[in-house]
């Protein structure tokens, strides 16, 4: 069928434009999935990094499968979803492994298991369809809608976990591996066992994660990603790779990252929560642009920023800085322990201005607790005093709570709030500053199931069978009664009276409906 022939040759021309791609027999197969487009997942490095960890297990090969660009036409042609290294059909691999970065994935498991010709709920599939697994950065917060869809979680870092799972799956059947695994640090088994919001930590000999796959067709356009840190040092009140989430930062010797840099690859991305705060970033940026190279960085820290710093991006290639503010006001900044100033993000665009960059882009967020109007005239008085020394894009979200941080269990600002904030922002902003707002609606779904159980999951499978839109996600949560779950906060040594920062003389924020 003409359809058919057509998506597996779209898979061959990319895989002809990749090096690094790895190809094995073994006994154990695994169809390292990833709930996104190509593009998307061939960006990620956790994804590349358990890829190339199957691949070093001595009994088993992965290879890769992703969310289709066009799905309708595999459900046209009745094609069976496939991998990508033999184009064999998902169903027949031992292991489906999916990496899901965020809430809203969910949808492209659903898909991508239906594609497959697999039963969606774990509870209707048996010993003779394959093990589904699920990790990824998603399980740093809240796992739990992907529950009924799992038989196994792998929580936390995994690439020390991916061989204690693979050595498992070999030497037992499905029954006695559910039941083993439900008893190992690390992994949870629904229905079994297993401690609930687990982050494993991997060793240090496991790091860095690095690329395998260099390919031209991603977001980071053949870039090499390599982590000069994991984890990190500061304690945002809302971000979940915080210090306390597993055990701080870790960083890697400048000497090993160029070690483990390919000589064929002319761009090199340095990934992490906090790569600027990376004691010898410098020097490590400063090697890598003597080499030829461009370089780019994630998580830049507007309070570690130097003139040396910024110049050494701009002689890497970059046009543009990017920095977070992470809070309308100082007063938000401060609240959720944001440390750094005005002052200090005055200096970056400064700092960029004289490297000869072309824009400062700025992430924001809006509707935090105790936010006002004020707060947002704050920004927008703000934004257009950095207007003045470079462009600025301004990229803004609605607050998430998430889980296993400080904040877990604040309220949604509310869907009429937050875009009545976004519209304040823009007019606000009109003829000074470009405003890149994400959707205030997607945000409360993303809300409902980062604070939600398992329920939400079930929600989220009635919505993607519902055809997906915002009113089937409204309708499937009530109709399954979920509720956000108004935690406690982890213990990380802080004295805090509530779940979320307090502003004397004001009472906590209350959830606000959607």
């Amino acid at each position: 069928m003409e359809g058919r022939y057509e998506l597996i040759e779209h898979v061959c021309s990319l895989l002809a434009d990749e090096a690094g791609t790895l190809r094995k027999e073994a006994p154990y197969r695994v169809a390292l999935c990833y709930p996104s487009p190509y593009h998307v997942g061939m960006s990620s490095l956790g994804y590349q990094a358990i890829y190339r960890e199957v691949h070093a297990h001595a009994g088993a090969t992965a290879e890769r499968v992703f969310l289709p660009d066009d799905v309708e036409t595999y459900k046209r042609t009745r094609t069976p979803l496939f991998t990508w290294e033999s184009q064999a059909s998902v169903s027949g691999f031992e292991m489906l492994a999916f990496s899901v970065a965020y809430e809203l994935e969910l949808s492209g498991l659903f898909t991508m298991l239906d594609l497959s010709g697999l039963p969606v709920l774990s509870a209707e599939r048996d010993a003779r369809h394959p093990l589904v697994v699920a990790g990824g950065p998603l399980t740093f917060s809240n796992p739990d809608p992907l529950e009924p869809f799992v038989d196994v979680l792998v929580q936390g870092e995994a690439e020390d976990l991916i061989h204690v799972l693979l050595d498992a799956a070999a030497s037992m059947d499905r029954e006695a591996l559910l039941d083993h695994l439900a008893k190992v640090p690390g992994f949870r088994v629904p229905g079994r066992g297993g401690a609930r919001y687990h982050v494993a930590k991997a060793t240090d000999a496991r790091l860095p994660a690095r690329t395998q796959i260099i390919t031209p067709h991603t977001e980071l356009r053949s870039m090499f990603l390599i982590e000069p840190e994991r984890g990190c040092s500061r304690g945002c009140h809302y971000c979940v790779m915080r210090r306390t989430t597993n055990g701080g930062m870790r960083t890697v010797p400048p000497e090993r990252i160029l070690s483990l840099i390919p000589e064929h690859a002319k761009r090199v991305g340095l990934v992490g929560a906090a790569v600027t705060d990376h004691p010898r970033i410098v020097e490590l940026l400063r090697a890598i642009v003597d080499s030829g190279r461009e370089v780019g960085v994630s998580s830049l820290r507007a309070d570690r920023l130097t003139q040396e710093l910024v110049d050494q991006l701009r002689r890497g290639g970059a046009t543009n800085l990017t920095v977070a503010a992470d809070g309308a006001s100082q007063k938000m900044r401060d609240l959720v322990d944001r440390k750094h100033s005005e002052e200090q993000i005055v200096r970056a665009a400064r700092f960029a201005r004289t490297a000869g960059m072309k824009q400062l882009k700025v992430y924001n967020v809006v509707g935090l607790p105790h936010e006002e109007d004020a707060d947002i005239d704050e920004l927008i008085r703000f934004t257009t005093e950095l207007s003045r020394i470079l462009p600025v894009a301004l990229g803004v979200a609605p607050f998430v709570a998430k889980r296993n941080t400080p904040l877990d269990g604040a309220p949604f600002a509310g869907l009429r709030e937050v875009e009545n904030k976004l519209e304040r922002l823009r007019k606000g902003l009109r003829g000074r500053a470009e405003v890149r707002p994400t959707s205030a609606r997607w945000a409360w779904v993303e809300y409902m199931l980062a604070q939600c159980g398992p329920e939400a999951g079930l929600a989220a499978m009635d919505a993607w069978r519902a055809g997906g839109s915002f009113a089937a996600w409204k309708r499937a949560f009530q109709e399954r009664g979920c509720e956000p779950y108004m935690a406690r906060r982890v213990e990380d040594g802080r004295r805090q009276p509530t779940v979320w920062p307090i502003v004397p003389g004001r009472p906590p924020p209350q959830p606000s409906a959607a």
